[in-house]
């Protein structure tokens, strides 16, 4: 392991659990304990617990925060109370998605948002560059004070309130500060995730960290969950990866893909619920015009066995030779909860009916498009 990377609060609790660590994005993160299908499983069926702590936290505060946080994302922050959480995209004046962000409204004069990690200095710089001129909003970035621990799965609820008592339990998409609990926590907790199973995802200071960790792992119904589960967890239910589902064009060419094919708007990602056309934002109209794009984001469900759906691969509107190209995979992979069936997303011209994936050189796999979430 490269001694230059990023280590987070848990790398010693993750090697005495014997994880396979990897680079991820300068990271030295659990790719997986036992195996990947095991460890997705156990969280379909009882608890995973995760690492997020890569993952970055930012504050926004100011008495017009809300306001301001609307006119820079596709998100109407001022609909939102405090207490709840959202969705949103930031773009660019072309209507590009620069990056997505789970926030919670925290106070009237205060939100924690979460960037993706690879895209924290980059969302830092450009939300900056949009202040308002009187410094009447504030951003400060708490990431790398700030770990991040991840409980999902159906038996998350009764793990957490064993951990940290009743008081701190939440709904989805719900967030409050830690209260008073026996193992002296402190910091946030919300109702969210990236399984799609009911959980929270809970902000500590990084001292902290490996005594949450070691109390909610010590627990029958908790597994210590890699990246790689996590990843296949997402792609079930149809969550968007930045970086590899879309990328901003001013980071640089996509990987394995026609030139600037991840350069996407909200519309053409087809994610609803983080869009409110109601108010003005920057991007809002090159968006609205993108509506004409034959370009949407689509799911696929492999019928036939064959190599597994990956990044970059080209999807045709039929089995032979002279089918037309319909669009390529931005994610896919097998899936444990299908008995490893193939499952993929991209972006297609076509919106129903079946496709063929060419998933090797001589080989293309008969699929059908579905709307995620595959299970």
């Amino acid at each position: 392991m490269n001694d230059a990377l990023k280590r987070t609060s848990l790398y010693e609790s993750h090697l005495l659990a014997g994880a396979k660590m990897v680079d991820f994005h300068g990271f030295s993160l659990p790719i997986w304990y036992s195996s990947i299908q095991e460890e997705h499983l156990a969280t379909r069926s009882s608890a995973g617990i995760f690492d997020v702590s890569h993952m970055g936290f930012f504050r926004f505060a100011g008495k017009e925060v809300l306001k301001w946080l609307s006119s820079v994302s596709t998100q109407n922050f001022e609909k939102f109370s405090p207490g709840r959480c959202g969705y949103a995209h930031f773009l660019d004046t072309n209507g590009h998605i620069i990056d997505d962000m789970i926030f919670a409204v925290s106070r009237q004069d205060e939100v924690l948002g979460v960037p993706n990690s690879t895209m924290v200095a980059t969302m830092y710089g450009w939300l900056h560059s949009h202040l308002p001129e009187d410094n009447s909003i504030e951003i400060e970035d708490l990431s790398g004070e700030t770990s991040i621990i991840a409980l999902q799965g159906p038996e998350s609820s009764s793990v957490l309130i064993e951990t940290l008592g009743e008081d701190n339990a939440v709904g989805k998409f719900k967030s409050r500060e830690i209260l008073e609990n026996d193992l002296q926590i402190t910091g946030w907790i919300q109702g969210t995730g990236y399984t799609g199973e009911s959980g929270v995802e809970i902000f500590v200071p990084n001292e902290q960290a490996p005594m949450l960790w070691d109390s909610l792992c010590s627990k029958n119904a908790v597994t210590p969950v890699g990246l790689g589960a996590r990843d296949t967890l997402r792609l079930e239910k149809g969550f968007l990866l930045s970086g590899q589902d879309f990328l901003w064009p001013e980071l640089g060419a996509s990987v394995n893909l026609p030139a600037n094919f991840l350069a996407r708007t909200s519309l053409e990602t087809s994610v609803p619920y983080g869009l409110d056309l109601s108010h003005n934002f920057i991007g809002k109209e090159a968006l609205v015009e993108s509506d004409k794009s034959p370009f949407r984001w689509r799911g696929m469900l492999c019928l036939d066995r064959g190599p597994s759906p990956r990044l970059g691969h080209a999807v045709y509107d039929g089995p032979d030779e002279g089918a037309n190209l319909v669009g390529h995979i931005t994610s896919g992979g097998p899936s444990p909860s299908l008995e490893m069936s193939g499952i993929a997303m991209g972006y297609l011209t076509q919106s129903e009916g079946e496709v063929w994936i060419q998933s090797s050189k001589k080989r293309r796999v008969r699929s059908v498009i579905k709307e995620p979430p595959f299970i």
